[in-house]
């Protein structure tokens, strides 16, 4: 196993070097983006500078507009998130310079959700969101995604026999681990525990105080194990207050954080005009679920024999693949859930333009028709926009339920 994976992204950030001035790319820590910006930019003469060099931070902090004066011409400023005094100093410089890929940016957290920063570098920055690795990432086939393949063929013409497989108690492996490139590097799920321990603390210690000051960091940690047993399910504010002697708003500026900092995120409803009993509740999910298992204290085989907690990581570990897949397609694709008040639902949503694709996941490795309700009903929702309904499972051939339904093996992602 290699310490360097190639990256759906990195296309899209050679690209981006062409023609816009400022390139950032960000994630969460740990998810490869220094190894890829080193990797891009190096060859090409950038220099790299990281601002988890105290000196680096100091002078930055100090004097922003002459640390970004005497700047090298080509430039990798690593955990830019530590210094946002320089948004400023590089907004003027790429102003009176618009020479295309001046600045390579890396940061830890969504610099464009602190308000002094939102926009700053607007019109003249290309974001690139950098997730733990995909599985075909990890597999070396980053050439192309699931979706080049999904969009250009039918289901049954598109994906090549050998990745059509059953993977059994083997798949919960693959959903502990997650996808953190030095946490996969270890030999075992013992080793990997006790990196994600210390990735935790790290998170909570440095890079919440990065970008807030709050008092009740002793929370955190529970608050990220409560928040993992609720992956995958509809957002609820209450239920993740409820262990903790802190108010609503409190918790909820808590979760932005851990947000911010690309450790949870929200997948907002999809609806329309004509589904009035529609629930407008977004769903929680981890960008990560061997992050997820950790915190909750599962290994591969306790995750598997938990029937309730290996549907919730499934669906959230095959919603993560779908999305590093997305972040390497060339179209912008937007996802959502479905969920209405009879309790019917459709985990993934995906608008691609006008068109409406629909996922569901299941664990089982045997398909029946009313496994697809929740699609019948999204079809029946937008009919002249829906494209395609999707039943991953755990089988090893592809089939069709109907017009543009089909069950997938879920090893199509792997």
């Amino acid at each position: 196993m290699t310490d360097y994976y190639s990256r759906f992204a990195e296309q899209t950030i050679r690209e981006a070097l062409t023609d816009s001035p400022v390139i950032l790319i960000h994630g969460s820590r740990q998810s490869g983006k220094t190894t890829l910006a080193k990797r891009i930019g190096e060859p090409l003469g950038y220099h790299y500078i990281s601002f988890d060099d105290a000196n680096q931070l100091s002078a930055a902090q100090s004097d922003p507009v002459g640390f970004v004066r005497d700047l090298p011409s080509l430039c990798i400023l690593d955990e830019v998130q530590r210094a946002p005094q320089i948004f400023t100093a590089i907004k003027a410089v790429v102003d009176a310079d618009r020479t295309a890929g001046r600045f390579i940016l890396t940061g830890s957290a969504n610099i464009l959700l602190l308000p002094s920063l939102s926009d700053s570098l607007a019109g003249r920055m290309e974001i690139v969101h950098l997730r733990p690795l995909a599985q075909a990432e990890i597999a070396s086939r980053s050439e192309t995604t699931f979706f080049d393949e999904l969009f250009v063929e039918k289901p049954r013409a598109s994906f090549a026999q050998p990745r059509l497989r059953r993977f059994g108690a083997e798949l919960s492996r693959l959903v502990s681990s997650g996808g953190y490139p030095p946490a996969i590097l270890r030999s075992n799920s013992k080793r990997r525990a006790v990196w994600y321990r210390d990735y935790v603390n790290t998170v909570i210690q440095r890079d919440v105080q990065d970008i807030a000051a709050i008092q009740n960091l002793s929370v955190l940690p529970r608050l990220l194990e409560v928040a993992a047993s609720q992956s995958a399910r509809l957002f609820n504010a209450s239920e993740l207050a409820a262990p903790f002697a802190l108010s609503r708003p409190t918790i909820n500026h808590y979760l932005g954080l851990l947000e911010q900092l690309f450790i949870i995120e929200q997948i907002q409803p999809w609806h329309n005009n004509r589904l009035s009993r529609a629930v407008k509740t977004p769903k929680l999910h981890f960008l990560d679920t061997g992050l997820a298992c950790s915190l909750l204290g599962l290994n591969a085989e306790t995750l598997y024999q938990d029937r309730t907690i290996w549907g919730q990581m499934l669906e959230t570990f095959t919603l993560q693949e779908l999305r590093k897949h997305a972040d390497g397609y060339h179209e912008p694709l937007k996802f959502y859930h479905f969920r209405d008040k009879d309790k019917v639902e459709v985990d993934i949503v995906i608008e691609r333009g006008r068109s409406v694709y629909g996922f569901e996941v299941k664990s089982a490795s045997t398909v029946i028709e009313s496994d697809f309700k929740g699609l019948h009903k999204l079809q029946q929702s937008c009919p002249e926009k829906f494209a395609m309904g999707v039943l991953f499972y755990d089988g090893d051939a592809i089939l069709p339920f109907g017009k543009e339904l089909y069950a997938i093996p879920i090893s199509v992602l792997v």
